[in-house]
């Protein structure tokens, strides 16, 4: 790039003349999600001198699901200095885990400190995204409008979307009842008899933040988790000043959390039978906890540790053994006027309903339609389950990428470490691009088809797949959700492009002519 060029690439986008002269905004790459993938790959290309990019928010603030999940006790399960970009440091968290607040308050900061102010179109949510064949441009809908991108990259992660629980009568309850992620700040519980609906990540943290408060608390458990100790802290202020001056020291900081996180790989997908350490873990954090006989038997994982998520809590299990707190194990069978019904009969009359149940992690495209070559839907190439190569590029979906895409989710390591080693890959694909001089990338479908099988009978071998039904497995009980082995084999395979695996085309119309006011930036 010539100094010229570097020059004009970090003036903030403008509207340019589309394929037909018209006056349709047009950039390099498009972002959808202003989480830590679509901020981690915007973050990138300016870091790259490339500002030829636009990110659109369908809410009016960055954060992705760190702005939407803001339920009393959110935080992270990840150690903050692992939970956050290799390229921008933080070394002043304040607690080994980081609340929600805070996360939030660092990816704000990413933005100005990156300049990306320019970039973002908040409140402006891509209902509609289709792929034009001639020209290897992306159209993209939005209630404002039309855009056009070489690139489309989607951010919008696996937890966006609540599920909730298919209940019959949900709606007739009278009183408040809401998701987790969909907080209602209005809703006073203090007094008030709440009943929290999932044992998963979310209640766990819940429950032990609301108990004291409410007046009482029933927790109705489907299946009881694996809980193991957090053992969170916080950093003090020397502690701080050192991470502050010695980059040295936050990095070797760093590189334990991620080595020790990494040890998780071996039970869960290379030797089951050493899952047995965390039952033993575990077994002792309930005894040490809950001394009612009664409570603890109903609380006591019977599932091998890890077929579902892990967890990890320190007041957890405090907050069960309180006189206020009962937890409620038969089967909802409904929710009536004045409460939730169970299995036996028994109506258990509450003021407030929280859903603590978790997301639709398969559906996370599903508010976008895409339509890729030939007017084929995404929709339509998933309908046997979600697959893509690397989780990243789908086949007959041109210059297409999912960030956080299929089986790129974690059960013992950092997200953004993953993220990290995808962003890089899309970058390496559009230099490949870039250096064949085409305008258009995809994975070849062969290539796709026998990665993804791979995968799945990788898969077939891990605890994930010890007998559990779980939000990692779709309708179909397969897994497109997890990674099967350790992050470093993934970083590995995305450092370099193999790019026998991708078709690499011009697109039928010249890319002066599909683009007239300027030609398009070599990533």
């Amino acid at each position: 790039m010539t100094e010229g060029q570097a020059a004009a690439s970090n003036a903030p986008p403008r509207a340019l003349g589309g394929p037909e002269g018209d006056d349709v905004p047009t950039f390099g790459t498009a972002i959808v999600g202003t989480g830590f993938s679509g901020l981690g790959m915007a973050i990138q290309l300016a870091r790259r001198g490339d500002r030829d990019f636009v990110v659109f928010e369908r809410a009016d603030d960055v954060g992705g699901t760190w702005r939407e999940n803001h339920y009393p006790g959110c935080a992270c399960d990840v150690p903050s200095h692992l939970y956050s970009f290799s390229f921008a440091p933080n070394p002043s968290w304040s607690r080994a885990y980081a609340p929600q607040g805070e996360i939030l308050a660092y990816l704000r900061r990413c933005v100005r400190d990156f300049d990306l102010e320019p970039h973002l179109r908040l409140g402006e949510a891509v209902t509609r995204a289709v792929f034009d064949d001639a020209t290897g441009w992306w159209e993209l809908t939005t209630p404002k409008g039309r855009v056009r991108a070489r690139d489309l990259v989607f951010g919008v992660g696996a937890l966006s979307r609540p599920a909730m629980p298919d209940v019959p009568g949900r709606e007739r309850f009278a009183g408040p009842s809401f998701h987790s992620a969909e907080w209602d700040e209005s809703v006073d519980l203090r007094g008030k008899r709440v009943a929290v609906v999932g044992t998963g990540a979310s209640a766990i943290q819940i429950v032990p933040a609301i108990a004291p408060e409410v007046g009482a608390l029933k927790l109705f458990q489907r299946t009881a988790p694996w809980v193991l100790p957090r053992a969170d802290r916080a950093y003090s202020e020397r502690e701080k000043r050192r991470f502050a001056r010695s980059p040295l020291r936050r990095r070797l900081h760093r590189a334990r959390i991620y080595f020790t996180a990494e040890l998780g790989a071996l039970g869960m997908t290379v030797e089951p039978r050493l899952m047995e350490i965390a039952a033993w873990v575990g077994r002792r954090h309930l005894r040490r906890h809950i001394r009612d006989e009664a409570l603890r038997a109903k609380v006591t994982p019977t599932l091998t540790p890890g077929c579902k998520r892990l967890l990890i809590s320190d007041d957890y299990y405090p907050a069960l053994a309180r006189e206020n707190v009962e937890v409620v194990t038969g089967g909802i069978t409904e929710v009536d006027v004045e409460g939730v019904r169970t299995a036996d009969g028994a109506l258990h009359e509450v003021d407030a309903i929280i859903y603590a149940t978790g997301f639709a992690v398969a559906d996370f495209l599903t508010p976008v339609e895409v339509v890729g070559r030939g007017g084929l839907r995404l929709a339509d190439a998933w309908r046997d389950g979600i697959e893509a190569h690397l989780g990243t590029t789908v086949s007959g979906f041109p210059n297409l990428y999912l960030l956080m895409g299929p089986n790129t989710g974690l059960g013992h390591n950092s997200m953004v470490f993953m993220i990290e080693a995808q962003i890089h890959h899309v970058l390496g694909l559009r230099d490949a691009r870039a250096r064949r001089g085409a305008q258009v990338v995809e994975p070849r479908p062969l290539a796709q088809r026998r990665y993804n099988t791979g995968l799945q009978a990788r898969l077939d071998q891990t605890v994930w797949a010890s007998g559990c039904s779980s939000w990692y497995l779709d309708a179909n009980g397969k897994n497109a959700t997890l990674w099967p082995g350790f992050t470093l084999e993934y970083w590995a395979r995305t450092r370099r492009v193999d790019e026998r695996a991708f078709v690499f085309e011009r697109a039928r119309v010249s890319a002066s002519a599909s683009r007239p006011a300027r030609e398009e930036r070599a990533s």
